[in-house]
């Protein structure tokens, strides 16, 4: 019996993966889009749709990314209007532990859980930088050994919260002799290093008791934390072995908190781009690499290797010709969400090496180096290659991030889902009304 694949939609509103120069590219902000989205998704079957959040801009050297300039929404309060709009999708959101509170996140996903019958998911994460941090009152920043014992702290506490409420009781009115059902709520309190509160919780226990737990980290602190706590874990791992590698790892550190594998779902993020044969879809990829990575990314990325202002260079130029300077980052100083490089020198002298071989220039370069999309092909290739990865146990699925919105996702829906349901390896209807049911979770006791 072949695993069943696991799909959901991401919305691309917080990653630089977005077109924004394509005529088909749609709003980020109006609802509309979300709805398109979101129904495209459902229509497809998806498990559920995900949306990310940042709680600010990306920036470098006091610029806004080129290709992040978009509004963000409330996660909340997007995922609240989607419910009424759809009726099977899961519903998933980031929520930030690190500048939030347990009551206040607890009350609003069991809030979203009863609105969308039990549809809601949370993608637990955590902010090291200072720079977000000033958005808040508190400010400052939590240093990274600190971040996970934060968050496994604020996660707990929330589920005190929700199973605070343990049923309605049934009770008998004295005056009429009716049978009349009280609420069965109870009291929390709850006091470590990082919390002390105490009081009643106002939400019922909502129908999947606790929303499905997502979380993304990679570090052997954020495995260790999705193994203990997590229901998902999103993975930037989906090429065979390191797929592979990833999920016996996480799937492996499970025994020790009495968890069996199929608890936890490893779903990588994949992008994808199709076409009607496979070398059709191929030039259509290297278009859209070259529209997501204009000259001012590639200097903006550069400059995170190099640690030094590079913007008076050409980015159809060649590298620079000085190294990078050693020490602090002072260009990034935790002010973006960026990929950090162990060695720059080591880092510098491989990529001249590359683009003198290749004859790059700094945009071809970081084309390069900086990814590609993980699915290319026809809908027949792409429809193989995920079966593939899922039966091989290099994942369980794949969240999609389309590279347009609000229609980025409809080719897939309308052609690779069809033959993956051909194969037997993916749903034709819903079985089930939660989340949890889409994922083959059990609900909590």
């Amino acid at each position: 019996m072949p695993k069943q694949i696991h799909l959901a939609a991401h919305f691309p509103g917080v990653n630089n993966t977005t077109v924004w120069s394509d005529p088909e590219s749609g709003s980020q902000i109006e609802f509309d889009s979300f709805v398109r989205l979101a129904q495209t998704a459902e229509r497809a079957k998806f498990d559920f749709f995900f949306l990310a959040e940042g709680l600010r801009l990306r920036e470098q050297n006091g610029l806004i990314y080129d290709l992040d300039v978009v509004g963000r929404p409330d996660t909340f309060t997007v995922l609240a209007a989607l419910a009424a709009v759809t009726e099977r999708l899961g519903l998933t959101g980031t929520i930030n532990s690190t500048f939030n509170e347990p009551y206040e996140v607890a009350r609003q996903f069991a809030s979203l859980d009863h609105l969308s019958a039990g549809r809601a998911g949370w993608n637990v994460v955590t902010s090291w930088d200072a720079f977000t941090g000033e958005n808040f009152r508190r400010g400052g920043f939590l240093r990274q050994e600190d971040r996970y014992e934060r968050a496994e702290r604020f996660l707990r506490t929330a589920w005190e919260l929700f199973d605070s409420w343990q049923g309605d009781e049934i009770v008998a009115d004295q005056a009429s002799g009716a049978f009349l059902r009280r609420p069965g709520a109870g009291a929390f309190a709850h006091r470590d290093s990082h919390f002390d509160i105490a009081g009643q919780f106002n939400v019922p226990r909502s129908p999947q008791g606790r929303p499905v737990i997502l979380q993304a980290g990679d570090s052997d602190a954020g495995r260790e934390f999705a193994a203990a706590t997590a229901d998902a874990i999103f993975s930037r791992h989906s090429t065979l072995q390191a797929g592979q590698d990833f999920y016996a790892d996480v799937k492996g550190r499970l025994a020790r908190y009495g968890r069996a594998p199929d608890q936890l779902l490893v779903l990588p993020a994949a992008t994808f781009v199709l076409g009607d044969t496979d070398a059709a879809a191929q030039e259509r990829a290297d278009v859209v690499r070259h529209q997501q990575v204009s000259g001012r990314t590639a200097l903006r990325f550069l400059e995170q290797v190099w640690n030094r202002d590079l913007s008076g260079y050409d980015p159809e130029g060649p590298l620079p010709d000085v190294d990078p300077l050693v020490g602090e980052n002072t260009v990034v100083r935790g002010r973006a969400s960026v990929r950090m490089f162990g060695d720059p020198l080591q880092t510098a002298r491989q990529w001249r090496e590359l683009a003198e071989t290749k004859k790059l220039s700094i945009r071809d370069l970081v084309i390069q180096v900086s990814g590609r999309q993980t699915f290319i092909g026809s809908p027949a290739t792409v429809a193989a290659a995920i079966d593939e990865l899922v039966q091989r146990d290099a994942s369980d699925g794949f969240i999609l991030v389309p590279h347009l919105v609000p229609g980025g996702l409809d080719e897939f829906a309308d052609t690779v889902v069809p033959l993956l349901q051909e194969r037997g390896v993916f749903r034709t209807e819903y079985d089930g009304v939660t989340l949890r049911d889409h994922l083959g979770l059990a609900h909590p006791v």
